[in-house]
């Protein structure tokens, strides 16, 4: 069983339905936002339905969960979701599902129009199987089980990677410096993008002004480009939060750079960090 305690919105539901969860996310500007996946892979939303980012038809909210028949049985393997918000996630055949908020083409289907449903993504990745998904605030990310990456969205700060800042309606692939790699893992900050690639290297673009691209100053890039600051690490996962960015290496060891106004780095201190800087526990300092 998912525990599912810390989140507020889940004491609405009865111990019955919280022991049925195999897959939970909750989203939305205060959390007030659910979705979450059975071990039957029956697939369940309820809450406030911000811009239809429930998915369920209509845009009025439930504390009863509703159950999204179009991706019963799909087996979900990745989600994700943006502050519009948007959800986007993927099925283990490789299927890319949107719905919501979709003022900046964040869903993907070449439209401005809000995702009452999820309306599978189709430009590109018909012929791929998706792995993993990712969001920043209003663009989405998808990546390919042969390691093609496809990103489409709002594009105000290059975080696209299509080499301008206008917005991109369906899937494009991110090529440039990422052209012949082979990406492993994605993630995506607010207005930003990083990716792994299998040898272990980091690739950042989008905005940068909290230096959470991770590249030794705040100038926002275009197109991917490359963390050589951890040159001679391996890196095997990366998360972004909204402006700052963790990797995990083969190691063990955690890098973090980027926004720093909370502590949430991890570094002792409050300032921001343009280049990625090891963190050490407590008793390692």
């Amino acid at each position: 069983m998912v525990d599912v305690g810390k989140w507020p919105i889940f004491t609405l539901l009865s111990s019955q339905e919280i022991a049925s969860i195999r897959k939970a996310c909750v989203f939305g500007t205060s959390a007030n936002e659910a979705i979450y996946i059975t071990h039957n892979d029956e697939v369940f939303v309820f809450g406030l339905n911000c811009s239809n980012c429930l998915g369920t038809g209509d845009n009025q909210s439930t504390i009863v969960p509703k159950k999204l028949e179009t991706l019963c049985g799909k087996k979900v393997s990745s989600l994700s979701y943006g502050s519009g918000p948007h959800v986007v996630l993927c099925t283990e055949d490789g299927e890319v599902y949107a719905w919501g908020h979709n003022g900046y083409s964040q869903l993907g289907n070449g439209t401005t129009n809000q995702g009452i449903t999820p309306v599978q993504v189709c430009t590109n990745l018909l012929v791929k199987k998706v792995v993993e998904v990712a969001c920043g605030s209003h663009h989405s990310m998808a990546l390919s089980f042969d390691g093609d990456l496809y990103a489409w969205g709002y594009n105000n700060c290059g975080q696209v990677g299509s080499g301008s800042t206008a917005n991109q309606p369906t899937p494009r692939r991110v090529s440039n410096c990422l052209q012949g790699k082979m990406v492993v893992g994605i993630a995506c900050g607010q207005t930003s993008s990083m990716a792994v690639v299998n040898n272990g290297e980091v690739y950042g673009w989008g905005y940068n002004g909290n230096g959470q691209l991770g590249l030794g100053n705040n100038g926002n890039q275009l197109t991917p480009c490359r963390v050589a600051a951890l040159h001679g690490v391996c890196v095997l996962q990366i998360v972004c939060g909204y402006a700052h960015t963790l990797a995990l290496t083969d190691e063990g060891l955690l890098y973090a750079w980027g926004a720093n106004t909370y502590g949430q780095l991890g570094t002792g201190n409050k300032s921001n960090q343009l280049s990625p800087v090891q963190i050490m526990m407590e008793k390692e300092r």
